[in-house]
Parts: C-alpha cells; structure tokens; sequence
C-alpha cells in the first residue's frame, strides 16, 4: 500500500479492549428517556450467579436488565472509555452484548457517538 493511502477499515482495526462505546446506553436511547439498556433473558448464564446480582435491576417494562452507572455506560465495565477498559463479565455477558461486533454498523455508531 502507497504511503499517505488510508488504510482500508477492518475488524482488525478495532481493538474492543481499547473502546468500550458499545457498553454505554446510545445516545438515540437517552434522547428517547430509555435508560434500561441491554437485557438479561431468562436462562441467560448471568442469571445463575448469585454474586452478579449487584449487576442486574429490573427495568421499567419489567425485565431484568444490566445495571448503567451514572455516565451511562454498564456497570460491569471496567477502566477508561477509549483507552483501555475490560468487562468484568465477559464469559457470561448475555445475548445483547454479543449482538454487536468489531466493526459492524453499531460499534460504528457508538464509537461515533464517543469520537473515536
């Protein structure tokens, strides 16, 4: 590739470790008053963990969702937005927080939404 060629965008080009964006409630949601975010189905793995309780809240529509701290972002994330953060609950995060990948249309957006 040229030097100065911009380098085509990736999975690759996305380092979750570094990011986080897509653990924070989105600004459309915000914007729209929804504060309880990604939901932990019954039967999901983190629902069998007594210790994960602190994590979870029931939400207005009355399903249990993971807990956002004050800036909007999960509870379970840990570190600094952008930089270097990790999920404290990664083995057993549920099917919402496996529906976003590296790369894809949403971790666009929220890296957006961020400025990253």
């Amino acid at each position: 590739m040229a030097r100065g060629t911009p380098r085509p965008v990736t999975a690759e080009t996305f380092d979750c470790q570094r990011c986080g964006a897509c653990c924070r409630n989105p600004d459309e949601n915000r914007a729209e008053g929804v504060f309880d975010w990604v939901e932990v189905a019954d039967g999901e793995p983190l629902l069998k963990k007594k210790q994960h309780a602190v994590l979870l809240k029931v939400g207005a529509d009355g399903a249990v969702h993971l807990r956002l701290v004050d800036d909007g972002r999960c509870i379970a994330l840990h570190g600094a937005l952008g930089r270097s953060v990790r999920c404290s609950i990664y083995a057993l995060r549920p099917a919402g927080c496996r529906r976003v990948t590296a790369g894809d249309n949403r971790c666009r957006q929220y890296r957006a939404e961020l400025g990253l």
